[in-house]
This record gives structure tokens, C-alpha cells and sequence, in this order.
């Protein structure tokens, strides 16, 4: 059968959806990137925020209709939110054939076939993946419905290993290894523990061998994946696990590029960075979400550290990395935050300098601890405690590009520009897929430059968060 998919949401969830695409085409199936011609059409989804919520819910809508109007026979819901709506959905949407939450992943080929009543879907941003990477798809909206939390006393339990066959939806030249799955935090403000089960990391020796078999596909970038990647081993009481680990991968004939996401400030020691310091191959690059700078604005969330630990912290990585790129994210409106709050938040990012940063408005979820408080912050203060942030952030980085426009710098191609002729699109070490600004080169003939090549390039000039540069050949 014809097998098209909608995945949405983080990489975490992309590995999932590569997964149930390698388990189809394992079983016979034939993948398709035109949901109008799939006879299966499988809506991977996300739970983790109201938008992310209403996406997945717009996305099945939208691919229910194709049941009347194209080749679809069959739906299938997968992922966080069959999670965690799991019987509101199979009354409320009854085009939905089958519903498979985040630890029933295996049970794919089952359900593309027949499994009657089977679990659901997860996050975030649409694509349709099939043939050799993600094509997108535009859907559509319609108004959702949303119900309670659903009830499911288990946890998933389920992890993926290197025998386990995998569809590739990135562009060949990168991939990401989840390198455990769940979480044992209780963040105030997160219903992932309750979606993907306690923290369970995959062993060392296994992820090796994911990553010789990626690199033997022609993967140059490989990125390192979890709700904690620092945890990484301590669940199995494996101290230093996640530095023999880079050590390891540093030698994986081919990778060029092992990037980190996911970090957490308690477990981020002198042991990964030192390893990460003295690894080639492993990108300089910190992805540490922090939520907030206000101590108490930080306890109510149930997170650890202060703003001065925090600062500490970020002050030891630069001296062990220096040059280092610092990511962070943050929530805006948590119940209780002042005017106070946000100003604290806003001399935090005068004072570290960050290199990316990504803010959101808290999503009051039910389920979450925080969810059983008062939502005492408008939503339209939010938007605008979350906008002033982010003119501040944009004012510190265009200041920072500006002063690197002259030097030279070692470029990944991602390919060309959909915006610009003639421009291709590539990254600094310093800049992740899909979430970070880019580098535009300029003055070179597209032709000649592949996807996944690496150059050498002078940088001539900045345009907001982005660069541009000319290739140095």
C-alpha cells in the first residue's frame, strides 16, 4: 500500500516518524510524499502546548477529508497527542482508524494493514516525508474540539535500537539519534514525563553503531537527542557515560560535525566539557534551556538553580570552550510572573550574550502541576512581555554579526535558497538546523556546490540574525 505521513512537532518525534516509515517500507510498503495518491496517511502529532495541539488536530481533520476526496483508506494517529487524548479522539474524529501513543511505535505495520482500535498522535510542524527527505505540505486549518486529559495509568517504555530499520526525512547530509527517551523531571510546567515515560538512556555500544551505519549513508552532521541529553547514563548509574560517548563518536570514520541539543543546567559537568573541548568533531555548541532568570519565577517552576548559577555556569563553558555558541529558550507569563520578573529575565540576556534564543508564552496545560493554578497572566501581556524580549535579543545579535562580517569561516551547505536564485543556504558549526539563523552564499554558481559540502568562506555581510558570505574556492 501507498504510505504518506505528516509528522510533526521536535526531532524527538521525527526519529519516531522515520522509524514507523523504515518499519513500513520493511513490511512491503510504498511511500509516497502526495497525501491525495496515499492510501494509509498516518498524522504523527504533538501534545506538548495548545498550539501544538491545535496543529495536530487541524493536520488529522485534514487528512480525514482526504478520505473522501483522494486514494486514503485508512488514518492513522500517532504519537503524543493519542498520548494523551487517546479516547477523546476515537470518539470525537471516528475517521480515525487506528491510534498508536508514543510506546507503540512497532505497532505501525499492524495498524497501516488492520489493528482496530489501537493508541495516538504528538507536536509541532508539518511535512510529509517521504522518497529521500521532507517535502512540505500545506494544510488547511479548521477549528479543533479539545477535551480533558484522557486516562492511561501506564507509561511508554518503548526505545529504538540500531537494528531497528529508519526512513531518513532530514536531507541526507544530517540525522538525529535520540539518545534516551523519557523524562524523571517534575517541571511544573511539562506534560512530557506523563507522554513518554521515565528517562531510559540507550546503550553506548548501540549508538555507535547507529552512527557508522548513518555515516555509511553519506550523514556528515549527527545530533545528539533527548529531553535531557546531560542525563544522558546516569539512569543506568553510568557516571561520565555522555563524555566517553563523544569520545567514541569522535571516531566514527565520515562525521564530520556531532552536535548536542537538549541540555540541562544540573547536569552539564566538567567531564562533558572537557570531552567536548577536546573532541574535533563535536560542534561547539550549547543548547541549554533555562526557562527563566528570576529566582522565584524559577522555584515556582520547579527548576533548579538561580540566575547567578546560572550565570557561573555559562561563564565555566566559555572558559573551557571559548568561541562557544550559547542557545537557550525561555517561558514568558508563568503564573505569577511580575513586571519584575520579566526585567530580570531581560538583564540576564543583556549580561550573558546569547548566542540564539528562543522564547515562548506559557501554555497552561492540564496535567501539569502548574495546571492547577490560576492562568493570572493575560494572554495579551504574554505576547507582549515575549516580543519586548525579543527586540532585546534581536538588538544583542545584530550588534554580534556585524562584528564578524570580514572573517573566515568553515560552511555546511544545506542546499539551495527557496527565496533567492543563486543563493545557496549553509551553516556555521555554531548554527543548527531548522531553529537557527543561517548563512546565505552569495556570488558562487549553485551548480557546482552540493548539498553536504563543506568550504571554506569569507563572511561580507549581516542581515538581521542571518549572514552572508562568499565561498573562498
Amino acid at each position: 500500500m501507498k504510505v504518506g505521513m505528516i509528522s510533526l512537532g521536535c526531532p524527538k518525534n521525527l526519529v519516531d516518524s522515520e522509524v514507523m516509515l523504515g518499519l513500513a517500507e520493511q513490511a512491503g510498503h510504498t511511500l509516497t510524499a502526495d497525501a491525495a495518491e496515499a492510501e494509509v496517511l498516518v498524522v504523527n502529532t504533538c501534545a506538548f502546548i495548545d498550539k501544538s495541539k491545535q496543529e495536530s488536530v487541524d493536520a488529522i481533520l485534514e487528512m480525514a477529508e482526504l478520505k473522501k476526496t483522494g486514494a486514503c483508506k485508512r488514518l492513522v494517529v500517532t504519537g503524543c497527542l493519542a498520548e494523551r487524548y487517546r479516547d477523546e479522539l476515537r470518539d470525537q474524529i471516528p475517521e480515525i482508524d487506528a491510534l498508536l501513543g508514543t510506546g507503540e511505535v512497532p505497532d505501525i505495520v499492524k495498524a497501516l494493514g488492520e489493528g482496530e482500535g489501537l493508541a495516538a498522535p504528538k507536536q509541532g510542524r508539518v511535512s510529509s516525508l517521504a522518497g529521500a527527505g521532507a517535502v512540505p505540505m500545506t494544510l488547511h486549518r479548521r477549528k479543533a474540539r479539545h477535551q480533558p486529559l484522557g486516562s492511561r495509568a501506564e507509561l511508554p517504555t518503548y526505545l529504538y535500537d540500531a537494528a531497528t530499520p529508519r526512513h531518513l526525512a532530514t536531507p541526507r547530509h544530517y540525522a538525529y539519534v535520540k539518545v534516551a527517551e523519557g523524562c524523571d523531571y517534575t517541571c511544573a510546567f511539562c506534560i512530557i514525563p506523563r507522554l513518554r515515560g521515565h528517562y531510559r538512556s540507550r546503550p553506548a555500544a548501540e549508538i555507535v553503531r547507529e552512527a557508522h551505519q548513518l555515516a555509511a549513508r553519506g550523514v556528515k552532521e549527527l545530533l545528539l537527542i533527548s529531553q535531557d541529553t546531560t542525563f544522558y547514563g546516569n539512569d543506568l548509574g553510568e557516571r561520565g557515560a555522555l563524555a566517553r560517548l563523544l569520545r567514541e563518536l569522535n571516531r566514527v570514520d565520515g562525521l564530520e560535525w556531532i552536535r548536542l541539543l537538549y541540555l540541562y543546567p544540573t547536569t552539564v559537568d566538567d567531564t562533558m566539557l572537557e570531552a567536548m573541548a577536546e573532541s574535533e568533531k563535536v560542534c561547539k555548541y550549547i543548547d541549554l534551556p533555562l526557562q527563566h532568570a528570576s529566582d522565584a519565577v524559577l522555584k515556582r517552576m520547579k527548576r533548579p538553580g538561580t540566575r547567578k548559577s546560572y550565570e557561573r555556569l555559562l561563564e565555566n563553558i566559555r572558559t573551557r570552550m571559548p568561541g562557544a555558541a550559547l542557545r537557550t529558550t525561555f517561558i514568558v507569563g508563568f503564573p505569577g510572573e511580575t513586571d519584575a520578573d520579566v526585567a530580570e529575565l531581560e538583564g540576564f540576556l543583556d549580561t550573558v550574550g546569547f548566542d540564539h534564543v528562543g522564547i515562548f508564552t506559557y501554555s497552561h496545560e492540564e496535567g501539569t502541576t502548574a495546571g492547577g493554578w490560576d492562568d493570572d497572566v493575560p494572554a495579551a501581556a504574554k505576547r507582549k512581555r515575549r516580543d519586548r524580549l525579543m527586540a532585546r535579543q534581536k538588538g544583542i545579535v545584530e550588534a554580534a554579526q556585524q562584528a564578524r562580517v570580514g572573517s573566515r569561516v568553515r560552511l555546511l551547505v544545506d542546499g539551495p535558497s527557496p527565496e533567492h536564485d543563486l543563493v545557496l543556504r549553509a551553516r556555521l558549526a555554531t548554527q543548527a538546523p531548522d531553529i537557527d539563523p543561517l548563512v546565505y552564499l552569495t556570488d558562487c554558481d549553485p551548480s557546482t556546490i552540493s548539498a553536504g559540502q563543506f568550504l571554506d568562506a569569507e563572511l561580507v555581510g549581516a542581515r538581521d540574525y542571518d549572514l552572508i558570505a562568499r565561498p573562498l574556492l
